[in-house]
Parts: structure tokens; C-alpha cells; sequence
């Protein structure tokens, strides 16, 4: 079975490594996805495993010379009987337009029609339009001259995990905190015994997805809805299987790991959501936070190797992004003074605010945090070296 696994832009190398990693065969990059193949149950783990897919589709058809009448008539003509109850529900994503469909809200429709008469004419009942937890979600993407129907098996986007009920402003999505973690080295790090600390922590997403990595938890095991879970396709046994394997997994996990994430943030409002967020993904044991400024923060007692990470304030406006440019020279002191021989990372848009830092990166990864074009830095921190002792004057 072929299937696509969507991304932000900039994730697609690091996602086609996982994807190898869960079992999907003939990998390949394109943009702002990866396409495998495999068999049900890889789709399967990868909606359950994936830290960084925002979506995983099984393709159904492909419609060449695309236009209104011709997507009616091909989506008609398929067997959707064999997908979903004529009583069920339905709903249809569109993406991309041409000359014949200038317009993906008369796209869905042309597509919800094509569904509705279908199953109507096969049984005499027609399906029910929900747009939140459907029982089949269909995603439609126009390109040029070729349009393809998709199943969505994720359902709802995949980096909504299920643990965030509480967020500050400008929230970090957390497929892309995870895969700041990943270019930055995290999981070999933890796999050393060392810490993380985040001094502008927010909301938590990169504490707890760091706790997450570190003790083997599988990101989608607190969703309570996935796509695939009432299709006629779904094979119950398979998933209750996977299940089962990663709720075994993350208690081995959680028993193993160690209380080493620490945060901190001057706003005592988004901590309070750091620590529910925490306590929602089940790993609120293992963080320690504080409520201070960037400058207060310090290495935590005990570790000696470790990463800080962050995602300091930025924006599309200079005026703001001026306006931020202290807490990057803050981190950059804090990070000379209290973390020599640490590795650190932070996420910006605004190459003068990481220069602000004072430190030289020594690899950038273009990210985008949703449609904003960003740079990942990743700096060694050196350890400060003694002063030189004053030599005797030769004679």
C-alpha cells in the first residue's frame, strides 16, 4: 500500500529517517511531505509513533485532466460503500486550485455531492456532513492538471497530541519543537544522562516533548481520535496491538527516566500551563520550574552536560523584533557564564536577534513555524578557559 505523510516545510529529511525507522518501505522526499509504502499497520505506527508528520493519507485515486464534471464523475464512479456506512459521516479538505477549480470551497462540495449521491443511489440513505471528528475525511489536492482523493487515517493534525489544553501567545506546534530536538541533538544527549533547560519555557511544549523522546512515550497515545478508527477498513486487532506495545513501552519509560527538564519563564500565567501540560502528558515528575527572568536562570545542581534549548520571542515586525533583542543577549550571558561545555539551540526569524546572542552557530536547519520562515541555531557552548598565569620576565 502507498501512502503520504505531510510535514511542515524544512522536516521532510528528518521525517523520511523516521519513516524508515517505523517500517515504511521506498521512501521518498518531496516537499512538505514524504511518500512510503507499506503495509496497514505501518500507517498504522507511523499515526502513532511520528514526532513530526502533521498528517498521514492513503491515496485512492488519481484524476488526470482534471476539471468539475470529470472530479464529479471519477469520485462518483469509486466505491465508497466499501469505506463508510451510508448513515455516517463525512468530511472533505480541498487544497490547491487550476483553471476548471479556481476554488477549493467548490471543490469539497463537488466531492461531498459526488460521496452523497454515491452511497444515496447504493442504499437509499445519505451520509451526515461533520467537520470535526468525521467518520471518513477525505482530502482532496489539486496540481495543475491532476487532482488526487485521499484518505485522511490521521483524522485531525498529528501534532496535536492530546496533552496542550493551555497555551501563551505565539504557541510552538509541537511537531516542530520535536524536531528542534532532533537537530539539536537531544536524543543522544538524554541517552548520556544529561539535562535540558529551557529559560524561556512558555507553555512547556519543548520540555514535555523532550520528556517524551527521552522516555520512549509514543506521541499519539493520549489522542482519543484518529481517522481510521471508523473505517470499514480499520483493522481493530492491528491497532490494539501497536497499543498495547506503547503503553508498555512509555511505563518502561517512565519508570526509567529521570526528573531532568527544567524551565523557566517571567510569566507565571503560561508556567501554570506548563505545569498542567505536563501533567497531562503524565510527565509532570519530572519537571522543575521557576519563575524568573532569562538572566536569573542557572545550571541545574548535579549535571554537568545537558541542552538549552529555546523559542525566544520573534515576529514579522522589526519593532518587536527590537524590542526582543535583550532576552537574546540575555540567553547568550546566561549561556557564557552558567553552561560552558553545553550544547544550546534557539529558533528565531530574525538572523540579527540570534547574532545578538554572541555566540558563533555552529549549524543552522531552516524551519518553518507555520508560515514564517525560520532558522534553527545550534551553538557548542565552550567551557571558559583560566586565565593564564603571568610568566617570570625572561633574563
Amino acid at each position: 500500500m502507498h501512502f503520504f505523510a505531510a510535514c511542515p516545510k524544512g522536516l521532510e529529511e528528518l521525517l523520511a529517517t523516521e519513516l524508515a525507522t517505523l517500517g515504511g518501505g521506498e521512501v521518498k522526499q518531496t516537499v512538505a511531505g514524504v511518500h512510503f509504502e507499506g503495509e496497514l499497520d505501518t500507517a498504522y505506527r507511523v499515526c502513532l509513533w511520528s514526532r513530526l508528520a502533521s498528517r498521514v493519507l492513503m491515496p485512492l485515486l488519481k484524476i488526470e485532466e482534471i476539471s468539475a464534471d470529470r472530479l464529479y464523475e471519477s469520485v462518483h464512479a469509486m466505491a465508497w460503500e466499501t469505506h463508510i456506512a451510508a448513515n455516517g459521516t463525512i468530511a472533505v479538505d480541498a487544497h490547491g486550485v487550476n483553471d476548471s477549480l479556481r476554488n477549493t470551497q467548490f471543490t469539497q462540495q463537488r466531492v461531498k455531492d459526488a460521496i452523497v449521491d454515491r452511497l444515496r443511489e447504493v442504499s437509499g440513505e445519505r451520509p451526515n456532513i461533520d467537520t470535526y471528528t468525521p467518520d471518513l475525511r477525505v482530502h482532496v489536492l489539486v496540481r495543475g492538471s491532476m487532482a488526487q482523493i485521499a484518505l485522511d487515517l490521521s483524522g485531525g493534525p498529528l501534532h496535536q497530541r492530546g496533552y496542550r489544553r493551555n497555551t501563551g501567545i505565539a504557541p510552538l506546534k509541537e511537531n516542530l519543537a520535536a524536531a528542534m530536538l532532533l537537530r539539536a541533538g537531544w536524543p543522544e544527549i538524554a541517552a548520556n544522562g544529561g539535562a535540558l533547560v529551557d529559560p524561556m519555557c512558555g507553555s512547556g511544549t519543548l520540555l514535555v516533548e523532550a520528556a517524551l523522546i527521552a522516555a520512549d512515550v509514543a506521541p499519539g497515545l493520549l489522542r482519543t481520535h484518529f481517522g481510521f478508527l471508523r473505517w470499514r477498513g480499520h483493522q481493530p486487532q492491528i491497532w490494539q496491538s501497536l497499543l498495547d506495545e506503547a503503553e508498555q513501552r512509555a511505563a518502561n519509560g517512565r519508570k526509567s527516566d529521570s526528573a531532568r527538564y527544567f524551565g523557566s519563564d517571567r510569566d507565571g500565567g503560561v508556567l501554570a500551563a506548563a505545569k498542567q501540560n505536563a501533567q497531562q502528558a503524565g510527565i509532570s515528575g519530572f519537571l522543575t520550574l521557576h519563575h524568573h527572568e532569562v538572566d536569573k536562570a542557572h545550571r541545574p545542581e548535579g549535571y554537568t552536560t545537558g541542552l538549552v534549548i529555546t523559542n525566544p520571542p520573534y515576529g514579522e515586525r522589526l519593532e518587536d523584533n527590537r524590542a526582543a533583542a535583550p532576552a537574546y543577549i540575555a540567553f547568550g550571558e546566561l549561556l557564557k557564564r552558567e553552561f560552558g561545555g553545553w550544547r544550546a539551540a534557539l529558533i528565531t526569524s530574525d538572523e540579527s536577534l540570534a547574532h545578538a546572542v554572541g555566540l558563533r552557530a555552529d549549524k543552522r536547519y531552516a524551519l518553518f513555524n507555520g508560515a514564517l520562515a525560520c532558522t534553527l541555531y545550534r551553538f557548542d557552548v565552550f567551557a571558559s578557559r583560566p586565565e593564564p598565569k603571568p610568566q617570570a620576565p625572561l633574563s
